[in-house]
Order: structure tokens, then sequence, then C-alpha cells
């Protein structure tokens, strides 16, 4: 039984929830108007022969008709006669260019759709319809309504968005039963002053039309409740909007506004303001006297703070703050407890306040591209409930500070990185280089207890897929040039790579160049060689900022022209990209603008022989930069004492992997309850302790904690000589042993395995990456010892991306792997499925192509290989393509490297069908396209564009064929679109379908 109180609880409750619907259904009351209108109508749809409507024989008693989509021109003069009891007809997505006869002589219609047809003008017959409640002529070319259209006066609804419109007829005035008004994107230059006059209009959209100024007196719009103005370039607001007491729901993103006005505070019933994209630098405070408030958007302004006040607006749902430049939140926003989308990425925020758990109802959660140290960046990005156990154990434990570093050598083979690292730490002068990618622990100062993790990657080429791995943020990179070997003309392969590779994989790195061999150059020649290397830095920095804001400002320009204007012809740049697409184009390009490389200069030269020339300068700037806290200020953040403790028990055991429940029980020891420790494991791969894969059901009862064991693995798997392969497989593993060099072992079936045999093996795998397991766990001995480790091994480097398992074996055997990076030959192996017969394309071709103008990802077409192996059958493998079937579909990929006259780099995805079923191929490739996208997603600093090129140009084998813009893979088909001009031949058509998929992709290109 209830008492009293639980009762009243309850009724607050549901009260609650209901005025939070309230907004929502506020949306859907003119389709709820709608229905209400056809509720109970005898409903009958047609469809067209030969684009000619013929009328069934007995149709009176039809009351809602539907001849929508059927490339109509005209009507049957019969029709008026035929449906005496017609009350709703829809024609929308027709060919009309203008209203037909027969639809004028139908006085007695509610609701008229002719939408997304050729209307050009609205007839003047129009104002005989004098029933009418809804007129809908959307997606049309009106340039001006008629005056008769102040007939109508009993019309609720009008939608005339995405015309042409000027202005409207001075009659508007008489539509005094107006409820909703839509005439966004016209050619408006001026607020409508007819429209003033309308006083029960409940909701009004005047988005994308080119005035800059609301009327003072836009208060005389008494009942408006929605209100839309987005992106019609107002500065201002007039103080007669805040008297606007019904408003509940006002768009005003995409202006140019830098405040609100005071009296803003008055608007108490608004439940959602969208103030996006404006020029706002300080929080209005007037949205703080707004409690009742439920959504509110102030995305890609830039507010630097959040008012502790926010907490006042208890009842906010969604909160978007993202792209801004806040550095704190405010502690009351934990009391916002019923938001379900927060979204903050894009800041500058470092520390999250306490209790931030309690914040337990958001679903969307949006935080990258934030410095966080407090709770760690890879904690934040797990969600909500995590940064609550984080900080429920941050409270419950002692806190640890343990400043470590993680610092990375690179720089091509000769550079001298290993001699570099080996000098730094005091731990001799070896000759011999890395053996790929080594990892030590450099305590750099023990009386600051300043430990560096270096990482010392290989310059050898083949370690080129393996590498990115380790090119995280928040680490420090230092840039190795063999200064004897540098001549200006080899800037690029000395320097401008790799600044353009960090700048790709990890943008804002903090980089430091550093020339060795410095004792082998003379005073003079080392001077210049040093400038060169700075001024060249800076040339190429300027050439590719420039570059970047030169794209921006192209997609200012087609934003400013207007959607309607992009989707009139195909020789306008971003032909038919939405203005969500070009906005996230334009994002993404902000975003490379402002998260450029911080290049510390000087470049500074040392010498790793006896004479240590600038070695102790060196240790000194690497530890002013670790411990500068705007630089680095993850260096100061805490942890809990279990999450050290966890990481020290993990790093004492010396096997290759623990399962799951070895490391709950550290984890026990540790204090760490099952449900905590999952944050810390993610916690510690995030940050590159260990790898720990919970999303990968192959994967994730494993904890893979002992990194410097596997580099060992794969620096085996990755060296390219000859001579040391062979060594490891005649040998018993690092101990050299070659005892058994005539008679190794058996393999699988019992066979034995001869010099000969290995040799034939290390041949396959050096060209074509082919091996077999049983030869794996030979090459891997005494890393791998046990056929459970291999298996689990070989599961992580396929979840890498590294290598797949061939689904047809060679010789039968039970498990062949290859790996794409080593493929060297031009043409597939002997033995591979045949490729599709040339002609290639003999049909429909689809290519889709990705271009990168400044870098091509190292080690990308190996993943990608790798990553496509479970949609393709029947594959053949070359260096630069792939050959390969969905289905009975075929599908290349193709690479083509830069070459002289050629720009960029590229990598298609083609396939080729009938134009009947070309929709077979789009499903062939669509898969691809996801997979790319998201390996391509791992490269956030990354310049690429997406483009499908034109089906017609291809198969006149056109040098430069035309290219569609790649957004539109991510869009629908616009409709009544049934081919496309191209643009490098006026006579030739290409079909919407080889333009279009007909769903739009999942991942969106840059």
């Amino acid at each position: 039984m209830r008492t009293l109180d639980e009762n009243r609880e309850e009724e607050e409750e549901q009260r609650r929830r209901s005025e939070r619907l309230k907004a929502a259904r506020l949306w859907r009351d003119a389709a709820l108007r709608s229905r209400k209108l056809r509720g109970g109508l005898r409903q009958l749809t047609l469809c067209s022969k030969n684009e000619q409507l013929v009328l069934p024989e007995d149709i009176s008693e039809v009351e809602a008709l539907n001849l929508g989509n059927n490339s109509l021109q005209e009507l049957p003069e019969e029709l008026a006669a035929s449906l005496g009891k017609l009350r709703v007809l829809e024609l929308r997505r027709n060919r009309f260019t203008a209203a037909p006869r027969a639809l004028l002589q139908l006085d007695q219609l509610l609701e008229l759709d002719m939408s997304h047809n050729c209307l050009r003008t609205l007839a003047e017959g129009v104002g005989r319809l004098t029933a009418l409640r809804k007129l809908c002529v959307s997606h049309n070319r009106i340039q001006a309504l008629p005056p008769q259209i102040g007939s109508l006066q009993n019309l609720e609804e009008l939608d005339v968005s995405f015309n042409l419109l000027l202005g409207l007829p001075r009659t508007f005035c008489g539509l005094g039963r107006l409820r909703a008004l839509d005439a966004d994107h016209n050619k408006l230059n001026h607020f409508p002053p007819e429209i003033l006059a309308l006083g029960q209009l409940e909701e009004l959209d005047l988005s994308g039309n080119r005035f800059g100024a609301l009327p003072a007196n836009i208060c005389r719009l008494s009942s408006i409740k929605v209100l839309w103005l987005s992106s019609l370039q107002v500065s201002a607001l007039p103080d007669g909007l805040c008297r606007l007491q019904q408003l509940e729901s006002l768009m005003l993103d995409g202006n140019r506004l830098s405040a609100l006005p005071p009296s803003f505070g008055l608007l108490q019933r608004l439940k959602m303001v969208n103030l996006s994209s404006n020029r706002l630098q300080d929080f209005p405070p007037a949205l703080l006297s707004i409690t009742g408030l439920e959504e509110l958007y102030l995305s890609r302004n830039a507010l630097s703070h959040v008012p502790e006040e926010l907490g006042r607006l208890r009842k906010l749902v969604n909160l978007w703050l993202d792209h801004n430049r806040i550095r704190r939140l405010p502690d009351s926003m934990v009391e916002l407890q019923n938001l379900e989308e927060l979204v903050l990425q894009g800041n500058q925020i470092a520390v999250l306040p306490d209790h931030f758990g309690k914040l337990s109802k958001v679903n969307i959660w949006k935080v990258k591209d934030n410095p966080l140290i407090q709770p760690p960046y890879e904690v934040c990005m797990k969600g909500i409930p995590h940064i609550a156990l984080y900080q429920q154990e941050l409270a419950q434990a002692q806190p640890a500070v343990k400043p470590r570093l993680k610092l990375v050598l690179m720089g091509r083979k000769d550079a001298g990185k290993t001699r570099l690292r080996r000098s730094l730490m005091g731990t001799g002068e070896e000759e011999t280089g890395s053996r790929g990618v080594e990892l030590v622990h450099w305590e750099a100062d023990a009386h600051r207890q300043l430990t560096f993790m270096v990482f010392d990657l290989s310059g050898d080429p083949s370690f080129d897929p393996v590498q990115p791995f380790f090119l995280s943020p928040g680490a420090l990179y230092i840039l190795v040039v063999n200064l004897k070997s540098y001549q200006p003309k080899t800037f690029h392969d000395h320097v401008g790579r790799f600044l353009r590779l960090l700048c790709a994989k990890v943008p804002h790195a903090v980089v430091f160049v550093v020339g060795t061999h410095a004792d082998l150059c003379g005073e003079a020649e080392l001077e210049e060689k040093m400038l060169d290397i700075h001024l060249q830095i800076g040339l190429q920095e300027a050439a590719d900022v420039q570059d970047l804001r030169r794209r921006a400002e192209e997609v200012e320009l087609a934003l400013e022209q207007g959607f309607s204007v992009r989707s009139s012809s195909p020789h306008v740049l971003f032909y038919g990209v939405s203005d969500r697409n070009l906005r996230r184009r334009w994002a993404q390009l902000d975003f490379l603008l402002k998260r450029r490389l911080q290049v510390l200069s000087p470049v500074l030269s040392v010498s790793c022989s006896r004479s240590q020339r600038n070695m102790g300068r060196l240790r000194e700037k690497l530890l002013a930069v670790a411990e500068h806290r705007h630089i680095f200020p993850n260096l100061q953040r805490v942890l809990p004492r279990s999450w050290q403790l966890l990481e020290e028990l993990l790093l004492q055991s010396s096997e290759l992997w623990l399962s799951w429940w070895s490391s709950a029980r550290l984890g026990l020891q540790a204090g760490l309850t099952e449900d905590r420790l999952h944050a810390a494991l993610s916690y510690l791969h995030e940050s590159g302790k260990l790898l720990y894969f919970e999303d990968s059901p192959a994967l994730k009862e494993h904890v893979f904690h002992n990194l410097p064991r596997l580099l060992s693995i794969l620096n085996v798997l990755f060296q390219r000589e000859r001579a040391a392969l062979l060594d490891r497989l005649l040998g018993e593993g690092e101990r050299g042993d070659k005892g058994r060099a005539s008679l190794l072992m058996e393999d699988e079936k019992g066979a034995v395995l001869t010099v000969t045999h290995l040799q034939q093996h290390l041949e396959a795998f050096l060209q074509h990456g082919l091996l077999p397991a049983h030869v794996l766990r030979l090459l891997l001995r005494p890393l791998v010892q046990t056929q459970p480790d291999l298996q689990l091994i070989m599961e992580l480097l396929q979840k890498m991306g590294l290598c797949y398992r061939v689904s047809q074996p060679p010789d039968g055997a039970a498990a062949w792997f290859r790996f794409p990076s080593f493929v060297r030959s031009e043409e597939p192996q002997e033995g591979s499925p045949a490729p599709p017969a040339s002609p290639l394309f003999s049909m429909e071709q689809l290519h889709v192509q990705y271009s990168f103008p400044a870098l091509f990802p190292p080690g990308l077409l190996a993943r990608f290989s790798v990553q496509i192996d479970g949609h393709v059958v029947q594959r053949a493998d070359s260096r630069s393509q792939i050959f390969a079937y969905r289905g009975k579909v075929p599908v290349v990929v193709s690479h083509q490297p830069a070459r002289a006259g050629q720009e960029a780099e590229t990598l298609s995805i083609i396939s080729h069908a009938s134009l009947p079923n070309i929709w077979t191929a789009w499903q062939a490739v669509t898969p691809l396209l996801e997979e790319l996208d998201a390996l391509l997603h791992e490269w956030p600093g990354l310049m690429y564009s997406v483009h499908i090129l034109c089906s017609k140009c291809l198969r006149r084998g056109a040098a430069s064929p035309h290219v569609f813009p790649g957004e539109l893979l991510t869009q629908p088909r616009p409709d009544g679109l049934t081919e496309i001009v191209c643009p490098k031949n006026g006579s030739e058509r290409v079909d919407v379908a080889l333009v279009y998929p007909p769903t739009p992709t999942a991942s969106s290109p840059k």
C-alpha cells in the first residue's frame, strides 16, 4: 500500500515526464492534423503505365487518391467528374510543370500535395480550391505565388519550402486561419511583412533565406510556438522577439549572433533553443533564467566559460557544447540529472567535475578531442559508467602520482635512432641498429621520479603496417635526422613525410627534431643544413595550411550558395551535397587547421660518438618539455593507487598472456573488484601499457600484458632479411643451434620438413606473404611454445589487421596465413583464383576512388586487405591489386601510387553489373567502403577525398573522368531524379543508380 508521499512523488514524476514529451508532441502536430483529415477516408493508390494514367471504372466513392511517383505531366480531364467525393490528392514526385486543369476543378479538396515536381508557377486558378486546409508545393521552382492564394480562407498548413520565392503577395494577409507555414530555403531578401498579419500562426520556418534582420514588430506573431530562423545571417535579435510568450522551440543556428538581448529571459515557455554556429564568446546569461529549458544547443561558437549557474536548468535533457574553447565545466553540471545527451567534443577540457557519474541517464556522450587528464582520456571515452567507477575508485583508495611519458624515436633507417637512445640512457655505443620496434624504460631523473617509456621505431619500410599502432596522443616524438646524409633536395624523405605522418595520425603532437652525426659535418655545413631543415619545415607547414584554408573557403562558398544552387547542375562544385555533409566537411577542415603539429625549435644537432656533443642539453630539453604543464598536462594526472598496483602485478608475470580469470585474481590483490577491473584494463590498453580487446569475442578473455615479448614476435614476422629468417627456421630460435639442419621436424600430416621445404616456404612468405601455421610456430620459437599460444597470437594479428587466414590453403593443410604487406608480385600467385575475364568491365562500371594528396597512410592497403577478407571469396592478391568476388559479383581493389603529373595517390574499389542489376554491384562494394572508412577514422588528421567516377567517362576510356562528390554515398537518392548530365560531355547522361547507392552508406567521407 502506497503512502501519500509516494503517490505525490509518482504524480510529480508523471507530470515531469508529460512536460518532457510535450515538446516532442509539438513536432508531430502537423502530421497528426494531416492524419485526422485522412482518418476513415476511402483511399486509392494508382500507378501509371508508360507515364499514362488510366482511371478505374468506378472510383466515385474514393476520398483519398495517391498518384505520387508516377512521372506524370498531366491528369485525365475526366478526373474531376469521376471523383466527386475526393478530399485528399497526392501528386508528389511527378513531372508537372503547371497545375493540371482537371485539378483546379476539384473544389472540394481538403489536402493537396504537389511537392517534388517541376512547377515554375502556381496557377491563378488555385484560388478556386477554397476548401483547402493543407497545401504542399515544396521542392519546386516557383518564383512567385499568385494573388489568388489569399482566397484560401480555410488554409491551415502551407509548405512552399525549397522554391525560388522572392516575396509574398499582399493578399497573403488574408490567410487568417493559417497555423503552419514552411517557407525555408527560398530567396527571400527580407522578412515578409505579410506574415505578421497571421495572428493564428503557430509554426513558422524561414531558414535558409537571404535576409539579415528580423522586424522589430515580430511580436505580432502572438500565437507562435515553433520558430525556425536558421542560416539567415542575422547578427542581432529585436526585443520584440523576446515578447513571443507562447514560443516553445527556437532555431537560430547558422547566424552571426554575438549576444542575446537581456529580455531573452522572458521566453519562459521555451523548451528548445539552438544557437549553434554563431559568434558567441560568452555564455548568454539570459538562458540561465529559463528554467524550463529541455534542449540547449551551443555547438561551434567561441565559448570559453560555462557559468556555475548552469545547474539551475534542472530540466535539461540535451546539452550540446561541442567545438568551443571551454577549459572547465562547472561543478553544478552534475546536478543536471535529467541529461540524456551531453556533447563536449572539440574543447579544451582537462578535468571533469567530481561525482560526474550522477549523470547516469546520459546515453549520447561525446568527449573526444579534449586534453582530458582527470579522469584519463581513455576512461572518459568509455562513457559515463566508467567515469563513475573511476571516480569512486579514486575516492576510496589512496591516489598515486607516477610521472611517466611515452617517448617515440622515429626517422629513416640510417638516422641513428638506436645510438641516440643508448647515448641518452648512458648504455654504451653499440653499433647495431634496432631489430624492429623496441621498448625500454628510461628513468631520466630519479629525483623528479620521471620515467620515459621509450619506443624506438625501425626506419625499415617493412615495419610500416606495425608502427602506426605505437603513435598515440600524449607522447613526445623525436624525429631523428642524419645530418651527414641530409641534402635540401631530400627534405621530404628525411623530414617532411614523417611530419605529415604524425600530423595525420596524431594531430597536435609535440615533435622535437634532432640531427645526428654532427661530428661528421663541418660547422658551416652543419649550420646550413639545420637552417635549411628549419626553413623547409615552415614552408611545408605554410603550404599545407594554405591548402586547408582554400578547401575550407570552397566549402563556405558552397554553403552560402545554398542547396538549391548546388543541386541545379553537376558543373557546380559539391554537386548535390547536403548542407549537413558540407558542415561536417568544414568541421573536419577546421579541426585540421586548429590541431597542427607542435614542432619545437630550433633543430638540435648532437653527436653520439665520444664527444657526446649537446647530449646533456638534449636531456635537459626533454625534461623541461615533459614537465611543461601546458604541453603535457597528462603527466600530472592522479591515478588510483589500485590501478598502479595492478600494473605492477601484471608486469611481474613472464607469461605471454593472461586469462581473464588470472587477471581478475591479480585485480583482487590490487583491491579491484571485477566490475572496476574493466575500467582499469581499458585505461592500461588505451595508454599503451598492454593490449585488452573487450569488444572481440575471440580475444576478450585474454590480457596481453607482456608488450616486450609481443614486440619481439612482431619483429620476427616483419623483418625481410632472408638470411635472418632462415637462421631462425634452421636453428633453435634465438639459441642458434643448427644441429637439426638436415632433418628438422614433421608437419601436421607427418611429412618430414627438410631444409629445401623450409626454403620454399620462406620464398613463398617473402614473395606472396604465405606461411603455414606449423612453420610459423617454428619461426617464432621460443617466443611461442604451445599450439594454444600460437592460435591466440594469430587471432591477435588478425585483430590488428596484419594477416588473415587463407580459406583455401595451397596444400590443403589445416591453416595457412597471408601477410599482405609481404606480397611483392605484381601478378597473383600461381594457383590463385583467376581474376574476372578481360575486358574487366564490359557493362556498367561502379568506381569509388579515395584520393590522398599529401600522405597515403603506411600499411593501409595491407590492413584493408585483411579487413575485407570476411566479405569476399575467390580472392587473388598482387602487390597493388586484389581481385575477388562477393557472391557472384566481381570486386577489385586497386592502389595507384602518385606519379609524375598525378597529384595524389589513390585507392579504388570497383565493381560492375548490368544497369538493371547495378544494385548488386553496390551491394558488393558497400561493405568494403565501410571497412575502409573505419580504418581511415584511425587517422583523424588525414587529408583525403572520396569520389564516384563517371561511368560514361570510364566506358569512353577518358584519361580524366568526371568525378561526383563522395558525400553522395551517404545521401538518399533525390526524389524524381533519374539521370545526371556528365559535365565532361554534355550529350551523355549518367543514370542516377550509378552515382547514388540504393541506401546511404553508414560512414561519411571527410
